[in-house]
């Protein structure tokens, strides 16, 4: 397509719609002249008539609707597109759409996100709970939340947190039913509260790791949920073994109403990271960033 001629259709599509070219070159910020001279040079490149003009009227043709009637949907789009771009200047407006598990939910999202949207009213948020690893970028979500050991390494990622760890804990009273494991191996002999991840289906492996030897067991017991907080309750009351985060059994294992095993085959591993794909963000997505972050972004 020649330069200029997308210029002189839309040029053409407003003198059209308004029936004058002085109204036209108005809203286009043109003269009236210079607007004549684009349509009658977008007429002879095109070899067809699109306007007919008197000294006191101006109308399309019938091949002039017919142009008007296909080119309405495609500048459209193309208004949109550029209204679109609103999202990634100014202020912070728009939608975002971000996917995450429960747990960073609940950890990251239910302390920031209330005071987010209130302090930037003209910016939606849509969370979508799911224990797979969304592709954020065929599922068209802005962001995730996941630990950074899942994100994947063309992703852009902000730490939310310091390293976590999983450990394995249980009532006194389960322990004076049980001995205590010595090792992952041990753990064949215990009921273990198991959780089903929601989305893919399998079950959560037990992983461990000591003097660069990694562990995975399939844990086996009487219950498989796929909620954490009753798994958890089944824990506490003694009812298995648990395989939890430790900020959620810390202040448990402190009172001494559960007992945290196997703790050097617990190692850390990187925490809750917000991540995109890529190094631009919309200012709306800066500011949650702003809001939810711990430390400095990183790559990766």
């Amino acid at each position: 397509m020649r330069r200029g001629t997308l210029d002189d259709l839309a040029a053409f599509a407003a003198v059209a719609r308004t029936r004058s070219f002085t109204r036209a070159a108005a809203e286009l910020g043109l003269s009236p002249s210079a607007l004549s001279h684009a349509v009658r040079g977008l007429e002879e490149r095109l070899g067809v008539r699109l306007l007919a003009r008197t000294t006191r009227s101006v109308a399309p043709t019938p091949a002039g609707e017919r142009l008007v009637r296909s080119l309405a949907p495609a500048l459209a789009e193309v208004e949109h597109g550029l209204a679109a771009l609103a999202d990634w200047r100014g202020a912070p407006s728009g939608t975002l759409r971000l996917t995450t598990f429960s747990s960073a939910a609940r950890r990251v999202l239910d302390p920031a996100l209330p005071r987010f949207l209130l302090d930037h009213p003209a910016v939606s948020v849509e969370v979508v709970i799911d224990d797979r690893l969304t592709d954020i970028v065929t599922a068209r979500f802005d962001a995730g939340i996941r630990f950074g050991e899942t994100v994947e390494r063309d992703m852009v990622a902000v730490r939310l947190g310091p390293d976590l760890r999983t450990v394995v804990v249980g009532t006194p009273a389960y322990f004076a039913r049980h001995p205590r494991p010595g090792t992952p191996a041990d753990l064949e002999a215990h009921n273990c509260v198991n959780y089903r991840l929601v989305g893919g289906g399998g079950l959560l492996p037990w992983e461990f790791a000591r003097d660069g030897q990694d562990v995975r067991v399939r844990a086996r017991g009487q219950l498989t949920v796929n909620d954490a907080a009753l798994g958890a309750a089944a824990v506490r009351a003694g009812a298995g073994l648990g395989y939890m985060l430790e900020e959620d059994v810390a202040a448990d294992i402190q009172a001494g109403h559960l007992v945290q095993v196997l703790a050097d085959w617990c190692t850390p591993f990187p925490g809750y990271h917000l991540y995109y794909p890529s190094h631009q963000a919309t200012p709306a997505l800066r500011a949650l960033i702003d809001a939810v972050r711990w430390v400095e972004a990183r790559p990766v």
